[in-house]
């Protein structure tokens, strides 16, 4: 039985899958592949033990493949879907592709601007894709909490959604790039019979990927990096509501794992799905557990501090961190590739986005994950590939 599946329905689901081909092999398409949550996708999906599997698996990414990659089992593509020619060429090939993962995307200024490039980037892998793989049968899109509470441009500015978030909310008034991407993958599963799509929405991810816009753990690990090598106290570099509320978030392993019961489970199929751990955590108690997995001092919020931004902070330490690289013979990075600090700001500057995973729950997936136990999964891998020390 599945690591999913549960209840009354299980009976029924284990002969659906028994029905399936057993000499076809499902074949993914991960758009995104060294991103935080493709990068957990390339670790399952080939597992032996995967429902839906065997699976082949195809990634795509813009950089060439990573050392900390190269383990996995994946026929990596180095493509800019935003290139429609050169999307066509390399996509094009691969007719035996019957499920796309998407979970990547693209910053502009604006969100008229994201809302174009990363349409355009959906659009040119389906015009790629369907016409040419038969077997196509379900399309997979991450987005997120910006669903329902607007995309950064507009933070501030206008009322978001009340917490917690529930799927079935109506969308907000403004232009949204995942709302983008949610209108042209419906309207592509209308083109084809049977084609099918999932959307996920997690809260702040998690995970590990050195090669991810949003990755939070992997900043602060930076972050505490720098406070150690300086010897200056690891403060914490937000608000008092950010520092005390209930907050969620979303482990890019379970993330990977409800992205693909979604695509196999027929009961889980044309829905969109909040996807975080299933517990609650405060900042003020992960805070001590990063402090010491980095032999710091735990450094309590001060209420009467400056407020000075992470970006702010970091904003002339690349020659800090390139002699962090040199004196610990870490894998060699610049700062800017592995810290997004302007994302930090964005975490903890804000309070209290709870959602609820009632849905997915209802729809059979009680998949969950220990969110300190998240953390320290993430910190270990970063320190096993060498990226911080």
């Amino acid at each position: 039985m599945s690591w999913w599946w549960t209840g009354a329905v299980a009976a029924a689901r284990e002969k659906v899958y028994d029905e399936r081909p057993k000499t076809s092999p499902s074949v993914a398409l991960i758009i995104g592949v060294t991103g935080i949550v493709g990068n957990s996708l390339a670790d399952i999906l080939p597992l032996s033990d995967t429902p839906g599997g065997p699976w082949k698996v195809y990634g795509v990414a813009r950089r060439p493949r990573p050392a900390w990659s190269e383990d996995h089992p994946v026929e990596y593509i180095q493509l800019d879907v935003y290139n429609a020619k050169e999307t066509q060429s390399k996509l094009s090939p691969l007719t035996d592709i019957t499920h796309i993962f998407w979970t990547t995307w693209a910053n502009r200024p604006t969100e008229a601007e994201c809302c174009q490039v990363n349409g355009a980037m959906l659009q040119n892998v389906i015009d790629a894709v369907l016409p040419n793989a038969p077997n196509l049968s379900h399309i997979c899109i991450q987005t997120g909490h910006k669903h329902y509470i607007g995309p950064f441009e507009t933070f501030g500015k206008i009322k978001p959604h009340e917490t917690p978030f529930i799927e079935d909310v109506p969308r907000l008034d403004v232009p949204n790039f995942y709302y983008t991407l949610e209108d042209i993958t419906l309207e592509t599963c209308k083109k084809k019979e049977g084609l099918t799509w999932s959307v996920h929405r997690p809260a702040v991810i998690f995970g590990f990927s050195p090669y991810s816009m949003m990755n939070l753990i992997g900043s602060l690990c930076v972050y505490a990096a720098i406070c150690k090598h300086e010897n200056v106290p690891f403060t914490y570099p937000g608000t008092k509501g950010a520092w005390n509320c209930y907050s969620v978030a979303s482990d890019a392993d379970l993330i990977a794992e409800h992205q693909i019961w979604a695509s196999v489970d027929p009961y889980a199929k044309n829905e969109a799905y909040n996807c975080s751990n299933g517990d609650l955590f405060k900042w003020k108690s992960l805070w001590k557990v990063l402090a010491e997995q980095f032999d710091l001092e735990y450094v309590e919020f001060d209420e009467n501090q400056d407020y000075v931004s992470l970006a702010e902070r970091m904003k002339d330490k690349g020659p800090v961190w390139d002699e962090i690289v040199k004196q610990n013979k870490l894998t060699p990075t610049k700062l800017e590739e592995v810290a997004t600090f302007w994302f930090a700001d964005v975490i903890f500057s804000g309070e209290c986005m709870l959602d609820s995973m009632s849905k997915s729950k209802e729809h059979g997936f009680l998949g969950f994950r220990d969110t300190t136990k998240s953390l320290l999964s993430v910190v270990g891998k970063m320190k096993a590939h060498k990226i911080v020390p």
